[in-house]
């Protein structure tokens, strides 16, 4: 059973509305929003939690991931999942989240959760692809001046009690090639950083990218490793950019240049640029990001990079700052937000991008249906011949591989033919998941 609809239970917000003169529009929510459950892992920002729960959501937090058994139970019972990337949302996983709307990867990166399958079962998921960026360039121009200087070694050497001070093979950065592969939105910011210290910037992308300021783009990949003193690596984990780097790429790379990854852990063969720093091929280099990283914090860690000279390993921590960390925050849990409460998709990862424009405050008589459906023929037509005796004041619908996403604004004079219109929808036999909110 829905509940009514009641003039002085409609909240207010201060947004625009693009159909009316009224700038005060409805805050769509879903039916009993008190009752939607949210499992925070792996320690995500307290802006994030305070967004929640000032949604009215009830929210489980925890400052790390949970083993396989652990998550599996808490999943069953949650609407939203928010993690970073320690936690693996396999299809094992989300085959018990029988609640599950929405996943928040508080991070860039998504793989560690199975897009197709969330997608297939109605799970929307979101990321923060743009708030840390400024954080991993800070990292990387640091890393290309302690790398020239050689102050990993340096430093490791005081602290065992000796002094070699030292001035050969050390470098300026004044004059020196950065080549960066990767050219979005954090080696854009790399290349700004870079230049304003005096380098030149050479740069690859498989997409045309305008360049910034006096950076220069590159005819290939190989034409960046052989002139570039510094490269470093700013791409995502796809079957293409596995091992983008390795044994045949490395020796391309001039001799006495250095290699920065905070990309990717699949990115660079490790033990191929373990040799090749070993042998003297390369002067040195940083790595963010491994092949497999290690579920919490503590010792134990394994590579074949540890104690290779001038080599600077940090714990995956390009994006770990308090900055990033509370822009990241902010831009997932509004995401989750805005998907539970009005079913706006925008910026989902593996689902087609659909929004509708806000409802009028004084209008008291409008819902919204959303709909998750297979993406097959016919299916549309059958949810518009169970709105045809409605007014629809508006729909959009869009569709990603085999998912389709729908949403309607409709009149419902009456509140109990609501629930007539949900059991409709929901009785279609391609559908996988059907909303009401109001």
């Amino acid at each position: 059973m829905v509940d009514t609809i009641k003039p002085s239970s409609v909240p207010i917000s201060r947004r625009d509305s693009f159909n009316t003169r009224d700038t005060r529009t409805r805050d769509l929510k879903p039916f009993h929003s008190g009752d939607i459950k949210i499992l925070l892992l792996e320690n995500v920002s307290a802006m994030a939690v305070d967004i929640l729960k000032k949604a009215g959501y009830q929210v489980e937090f925890h400052t790390k991931a949970l083993d396989k058994d652990t998550l599996i139970e808490k999943i069953k019972d949650v609407h939203a999942v928010g993690l970073r990337s320690k936690t693996r949302l396999t299809e094992e996983v989300l085959s018990h989240a029988n609640k599950l709307l929405t996943i928040g990867c508080f991070c860039i990166g998504t793989n560690q959760v199975d897009l197709s399958y969330a997608a297939s079962r109605g799970i929307c998921v979101f990321n923060s692809p743009f708030s840390n960026s400024r954080s991993v360039a800070e990292l990387i121009i640091a890393e290309v001046i302690l790398l020239a200087r050689q102050l990993g070694d340096r430093s490791r050497e005081m602290h065992n009690g000796v002094w070699n001070k030292v001035s050969k093979s050390c470098y300026e950065i004044r004059g020196k090639t950065l080549g960066i592969i990767g050219y979005g939105h954090i080696g854009t910011q790399l290349g700004v950083l870079a230049e304003s210290l005096g380098m030149h910037v050479i740069w690859y992308d498989i997409l045309p990218v305008m360049p910034i300021g006096m950076s220069r783009a590159a005819a290939s990949l190989e034409e960046v490793l052989t002139e570039a003193d510094f490269v470093s690596c700013h791409v995502p984990e796809t079957p293409e950019t596995k091992n983008m780097i390795g044994k045949r790429e490395l020796a391309l790379m001039k001799s006495g240049s250095y290699l920065i990854n905070a990309s990717r852990g699949t990115v660079v063969d490790i033990d191929a640029l373990a040799a090749a720093l070993n042998s003297g091929h390369l002067a040195g280099a940083a790595v963010d990001v491994y092949p497999s990283e290690p579920l919490a914090n503590g010792p134990g860690f394994e590579s074949p990079l540890r104690n290779c000279p001038n080599t600077l390993l940090t714990p995956h921590i390009g994006g770990s700052t308090e900055e990033a960390q509370r822009m990241i925050g902010v831009e997932v849990a509004t995401a989750i937000v805005k998907y539970i409460n009005s079913g706006a998709s925008v910026n989902a990862v593996n689902f087609a991008e659909c929004d509708l424009r806000a409802i009028p405050s004084t209008d008291l008589t409008t819902v919204r249906i959303v709909n998750v459906h297979q993406n097959v023929p016919g299916v549309l037509r059958q949810i518009n011949n169970i709105l045809a005796d409605y007014n629809v004041n508006k729909q959009i619908s869009d569709s990603k591989g085999d998912v389709a996403y729908f949403m309607a604004d409709v009149t419902v004079n009456d509140p109990k033919e609501i629930n007539t219109i949900y059991e409709q929808v929901t009785a279609i036999q391609e559908n996988i998941i059907t909303r009401v909110l109001f």
